[in-house]
């Protein structure tokens, strides 16, 4: 005859912090729908990197006049980058599909496969005024739409502290991520290059580690 399994009456040991994102936290409804969102992402880099078209003529001094097109080519990639990690640990601390997550999910989304267009079209016109100003308006709507998702998450997923902390502390940086992509596009009007000044320096907080600036829009969080 077999031998019972011992039952160990210790709980389970918490978590590393570190371990939150973990895709299935959700069950396999939410793993799902991040899967599909990778899936799309994948997608929109590799439109971009298909944009990239070589001189006909060879030379150094050719593949120099596409810099505006690399140049594009970088932000933009950060971009999708950035928002890649940050959806995937918002993610962590969904718990349930619903009806809005679903849809906050898919307006991020569309937003996001814009982006090859707006980029394609900045580095094409080399940083004229209309086109930064397309490119910072593209950038807006995912903002908007990251914030719904996150509304959505923050109100159906986990309840926890860290959950409270980690969603006061983002949404405060998204908020001043949204407010200097609005304020680049009249800064466009007095020169683009303070258009793309204004979305490189929000690529900057967001790629950067942990540093003065998360400290600042997580202060008062955990009390509030």
């Amino acid at each position: 005859m077999e031998a019972m399994p011992r039952h160990d009456p210790s709980p389970p040991a918490p978590a590393a912090p570190g371990r939150a994102g973990r895709r299935g936290a959700g069950g396999p409804e939410v793993g799902r729908i991040e899967t599909f969102s990778d899936g799309v992402v994948a997608i929109i880099i590799t439109i971009m990197v298909l944009e990239l078209h070589p001189p006909l003529a060879g030379g150094f001094d050719r593949l120099w006049t596409l810099w505006p097109v690399f140049l594009a080519y970088v932000l933009s990639y950060a971009y999708i980058a950035i928002y890649w990690v940050n959806h995937h640990r918002l993610f962590s601390y969904a718990r349930r599909v619903s009806n809005g997550l679903i849809w906050a999910n898919m307006a991020l989304l569309f937003a996001l496969s814009l982006v090859p267009f707006s980029t394609s079209y900045l580095g094409g016109r080399d940083f004229s005024r209309e086109a930064t100003i397309l490119y910072l308006a593209t950038m807006l709507l995912p903002a908007f739409a990251y914030s719904w998702l996150q509304a959505v998450i923050r109100r159906t997923g986990a309840q926890s502290a860290e959950a409270a902390l980690y969603h006061r502390a983002t949404s405060r940086k998204g908020l001043f991520a949204t407010l200097v992509y609005a304020a680049g596009i009249p800064l466009s009007f007095v020169t683009p290059w303070l258009g793309i000044a204004a979305a490189a320096l929000v690529a900057g907080f967001w790629v950067l580690p942990v540093g003065p600036v998360d400290r600042l829009f997580a202060r008062g969080a955990g009390t509030a």
